[in-house]
């Protein structure tokens, strides 16, 4: 199933979505949106590459790790070790990153709150990435 119903319900094949993300991307992140609504976001996203320090203007995250492990880093407290079956939650304007992949794919499933756009995204260092060599986006 997919798409939300006008009835304000809707069924989504996690998996299935996971298994069609590329297996290689030329951005950083690809992902693939389950909702989109005002007041929230749901996707699954698999990360190809360390990402540069950053932050989000208008959400906090929720980040439940399905695949992989990575070193994610928040300000500048020392990188911690995320694998699956983790949890990570980060408010808006918070600095974080991955900055070493330890064990591919790495596959989250995202819920923002409220919904973050796709290019919503800030780096802290200028010309490490933009909106656009940041994250694919998928149906």
């Amino acid at each position: 199933m997919g798409k939300e119903r006008a009835a304000g319900h809707a069924v989504f094949d996690v998996a299935e979505s996971v298994r069609r993300l590329p297996e290689t991307a030329a951005t950083m992140v690809a992902d693939h949106r389950f909702t989109d609504d005002e007041t929230a976001s749901a996707r699954v996203f698999r990360v190809y590459r360390p990402t540069p320090p950053h932050y989000h203007t208008t959400c906090d995250e929720y980040l439940y790790a399905l695949s992989g492990r990575c070193r994610m880093q928040f300000g500048d407290d020392p990188p911690v070790e995320v694998g699956p079956g983790m949890l990570v939650f980060f408010k808006r304007g918070v600095v974080h990153s991955v900055p070493e992949i330890l064990e591919e794919p790495v596959v989250f499933l995202s819920v923002d709150t409220p919904r973050r756009g796709p290019r919503d995204i800030q780096f802290v260092e200028a010309g490490t990435g933009t909106p656009d060599s940041f994250m694919r986006q998928s149906d």
